[in-house]
């Protein structure tokens, strides 16, 4: 579990060394399905302009930060993560940053634009299997027989209260906001704005049908494994929500929401065409659920959409 606390921590801790990233008010009824009302505002969080072109930055600077602070970080073994693209981008940023080595496992579907720039930011990688899960294990592994730091994807406190400082963040640059649309994987995320917001505006999670961990983890009572397939399965491919996540969400009373493939590639291609702004399938999942109608913001309310990552071949996004 994390708290308020922790997140204030974070946020002073990686200050400086990751952007605060813009917002952008949208037309509220460009995005809202014929015939219904639209929110009375609607904010886009730009995180998907990060250092690495994801959120993840934040969770993998608190994570290496705090390490070397408790004396836990080697700088000779280094740092090690189990990603499908975008954490481990995070971890080599990071690693880069601070001249230490890392090594980076991915499934053998990553995208290759997600290996090619973990490659050329000097981290090793590891390719093999065809699911996040056996990445993993391989990392793990790793990490156990070199010393070196593991960085998990999204269930570590410090991952997760580094995350949620673009909650805090968002909170300054919108005033009396009511709800937040956030895509989840495996929740760190998620368990990061929601903790950040608490009090403040309700978080509300997204997931591709064919990727319910969270939705899985309430009908449960507990996080399951499930069977992870779908256009988003590179960057929300996680088997199962993480323990963190679930308990904040919990806590939190964070609804789940469910998307079609077909929704979020719509998505994703509305936000370019509508916005100029390209983002990864994962993360068009979030703003999929105001196109598809699975979230239908109140008259009047103020929503955001969290656009949390860019790391996308956009040749598909002619038009």
């Amino acid at each position: 579990m994390i708290t308020r606390a922790d997140v204030d921590a974070a946020t002073r801790r990686i200050a400086g060394l990751v952007r605060r990233t813009p917002v952008a008010q949208v037309e509220a009824d460009l995005f809202s399905p014929e015939g219904s009302a639209p929110p009375g505002e609607l904010w886009l969080k730009l995180e998907h302009l990060q250092h690495t072109g994801s959120f993840k930055t934040r969770g993998a600077t608190n994570r290496i930060l705090a390490a070397a602070e408790s004396g836990e970080l080697s700088k000779e073994a280094g740092v090690v993560a189990a990603s499908g693209g975008n954490a481990g981008l995070a971890v080599a940023h990071v690693a880069k940053r601070l001249g230490i080595p890392a090594e980076v496992h991915v499934p053998e579907h990553a995208p290759p634009v997600k290996v090619a720039k973990l490659r050329a930011l000097g981290a090793a990688v590891r390719q093999g299997g065809s699911q996040y899960a056996e990445a993993y294990d391989s990392a793990v592994k790793r990490a156990a027989d070199t010393g070196a730091l593991f960085c998990h994807a999204y269930d570590q406190p410090e991952i997760c209260a580094g995350q949620g400082s673009v909650g805090l963040e968002l909170a300054e640059q919108i005033p009396n906001l009511d709800t937040v649309l956030v895509a989840v994987g495996g929740g760190g995320l998620m368990a990061g704005v929601a903790t950040a917001l608490a009090g403040q505006a309700r978080v509300t999670a997204v997931e591709p049908e064919t990727i319910p961990t969270l939705r899985a983890a309430l009908d449960a009572g507990r996080p399951v494994d499930i069977e992870v397939s779908g256009i988003a399965a590179d960057s929300l491919g996680a088997r199962r929500i993480g323990e963190i996540a679930y308990q904040v969400a919990v806590r939190e009373d964070v609804g789940s929401v469910l998307v079609s493939d077909e929704a979020i590639i719509r998505a994703r291609r509305l936000l370019w065409q509508r916005c100029r702004i390209a983002v990864e399938h994962g993360t068009a999942a979030a703003l999929a659920a105001l196109i598809a109608g699975a979230y239908l913001p109140a008259e009047g309310q103020r929503a955001a959409v969290l656009l949390c990552g860019a790391n996308t071949d956009p040749s598909d996004l002619a038009g």
